[in-house]
C-alpha cells in the first residue's frame, strides 16, 4: 500500500481500478473478507470503500458481507448517452462564457497531456489514457463554475468509463477516428479559450455523438438481440 494513502483510500482506489479494468467483472461477487486479505487490510476499509462505490453506482450492496459489481446493460449505456448529450454541451458552453485565466491554463495543460485511446498496450494503458481524457474534460466542465453540473458530470464519468472500454474493445483502432477525436479535443479547447460558447457546445455535441460510450450502446444492443 502506498504510504501516502490511508487504508480506506487505498481500498477504494484498488477496488475501483479492478472494476474499471474488468479484473472484477460486471456481475461478479466481491467478498469483503477475500478482497481485504488480498489487499492486506481489515474488512473495515473495504466495507467503507464498497459503500463509496455503491454510491457511485459501481457496485450493488447485497448483504452485510458481500457486494456485486454492477452489471453493464444496453439500457444504462443508452441512458448515460442521453444525459451526456445534454449536460456535456451545456457545461462546455458555460465554460466558454465563464472561464478564468486559471481555467484556461488547466484546459491547455490537460490538452497537452492527452493520450490517444487505443487497443494497444493492454488494460493498464487504456486506463491511463482514460485518466488523461477525464482530466481534460474535467478541466472543461469545472470551468463552467456550476457546482451542481460539475457534480453530475463527476458522477457520470466512472460509470461511462466502463462502457468506453466496451466501445474500445469492440473495434480495431482506426487512424481516421483517432484523428477525429484529437481534432475535436483541440477544437473544444480552442472554443473554450476563445470564449465562443456556441462553438464549444457544437463541438461537444459532436464529440459525444461519436464517443466510445455511444459505440458501446450499439455493441450491447447487438448482444441483447442475439444472432
Amino acid at each position: 500500500m502506498p504510504r501516502a494513502l490511508s487504508k480506506n483510500q487505498y481500498a477504494y482506489d484498488e477496488i475501483k481500478r479492478r472494476i474499471l479494468v474488468d479484473e472484477l467483472a460486471a456481475g461478479s461477487v466481491v467478498s469483503q473478507e477475500g478482497i481485504a486479505a488480498e489487499l492486506g487490510v481489515s474488512t473495515t476499509p473495504v466495507r467503507e470503500a464498497l459503500k463509496r462505490l455503491a454510491a457511485e453506482g459501481l457496485v450493488l450492496l447485497e448483504t452485510h458481507r458481500d457486494a456485486r459489481v454492477t452489471p453493464l446493460t444496453a439500457e444504462e449505456a443508452r441512458s448515460l448517452d442521453e444525459v451526456r448529450r445534454t449536460v456535456d454541451p451545456l457545461a462546455a458552453g458555460l465554460a466558454a462564457q465563464r472561464r478564468t485565466p486559471a481555467d484556461v491554463a488547466a484546459v491547455e495543460s490537460a490538452l497537452a497531456a492527452l493520450e490517444p485511446l487505443t487497443t494497444g498496450g493492454g488494460a493498464a494503458a487504456a486506463l491511463a489514457a482514460l485518466a488523461t481524457h477525464r482530466a481534460f474534460h474535467r478541466a472543461v466542465y469545472r470551468a463552467s463554475h456550476n457546482a451542481p453540473l460539475v457534480e453530475v458530470l463527476e458522477g457520470l464519468w466512472d460509470k461511462t468509463d466502463r462502457y468506453r472500454q466496451i466501445g474500445l474493445r469492440a473495434r480495431a483502432d482506426d487512424p481516421a477516428d483517432l484523428d477525429r477525436v484529437r481534432e475535436e479535443h483541440r477544437a473544444l479547447a480552442a472554443a473554450v479559450v476563445a470564449g465562443d460558447a456556441a462553438a464549444a457546445e457544437r463541438v461537444m455535441r459532436a464529440h459525444v455523438a461519436g464517443s466510445l460510450g455511444r459505440r458501446a450502446v450499439a455493441v450491447l444492443e447487438g448482444a441483447d438481440s442475439g444472432p
